[in-house]
């Protein structure tokens, strides 16, 4: 279950504005089971995910190609600490374990409260995550468990995010229906990013009033966009800014 899979990156060379900078679209490893998710802090899943990005990191800055300012989006597939997200949600509940009768393999665990008569809190199984209270996941855009949000935090040397406003982009109902409605399948997580270097920044045009001209939020928040909402970066390019376009033309290099 921690297999590499099929995931992968592709990179491009774009000149905006006399600017050259690297657009990295990027889609890491996802979280097999909640079970195994929950047993440790961070996960197992998190540190294949750590691998993967610092192999993407390093190709971006080999020595191949003249080094430019680089922009990394997509399903990063970050997810929430589970093993801290659940201690914080069921506080104060306790634990059942369910066992497979053949192998003695957990295979769910329920959370109820101590009283209210021990109301269910929490189911996780493999591939379940019915927590009894979407609304922690929507209340002020769930900044609350940002907290949790830490798989970025080994790379804060490296990439650089905007602070996120938006709620989590992960996992939505595909009923049509039901469009601000995450499905019980997993916790939900800010999967999908929009990060960059930190020499990115100088590429984002900065004025002096107070016009909101960069904008990073997610895109259909009340309507059905599949299982997950589409996250925007939207910024105006400072011409002049970043590397010069002239040995750009070595990115046609065949790799």
């Amino acid at each position: 279950q921690c297999k590499w899979s099929r995931k992968g990156f592709i990179r491009t060379r774009w000149c905006i504005t006399d600017c050259a900078f690297d657009l990295v679209n990027i889609h890491l490893f996802h979280d097999a089971s909640n079970l195994i998710a929950w047993e440790t802090s961070p996960s197992v899943y998190s540190g294949i995910r750590h691998k993967a990005l610092g192999y993407v990191l390093d190709r971006i800055i080999d020595q191949r190609f003249e080094k430019v300012s680089y922009f990394v989006f997509g399903d990063f597939n970050f997810r929430l600490d589970a093993k801290a997200v659940v201690e914080t949600l069921c506080a104060k509940a306790t634990m059942q374990t369910i066992r497979a009768a053949d192998t003695n393999e957990v295979v769910k665990l329920i959370f109820r409260e101590s009283d209210n008569d021990r109301k269910v809190m929490l189911q996780l199984e493999k591939k379940l995550f019915d927590y009894f209270n979407q609304d922690v996941f929507r209340d002020n855009n769930g900044t609350a468990l940002l907290e949790f949000d830490r798989e970025l935090s080994v790379f804060k040397d490296r990439l650089y995010e905007l602070d996120i406003s938006f709620p989590p982009s992960y996992p939505y109902s595909e009923d049509s229906s039901q469009g601000k409605q995450y499905m019980n399948t997993r916790c939900p997580a800010w999967c999908d990013r929009i990060l960059m270097s930190h020499s990115a920044k100088e590429l984002i045009l900065k004025v002096k009033n107070d016009e909101k001209i960069v904008i990073y939020d997610h895109i259909g928040p009340n309507v059905c966009m599949g299982d997950h909402k589409p996250v925007f970066l939207s910024f105006r390019i400072a011409a002049g800014a970043g590397k010069p376009i002239a040995n750009v033309h070595k990115c046609c290099v065949v790799q």
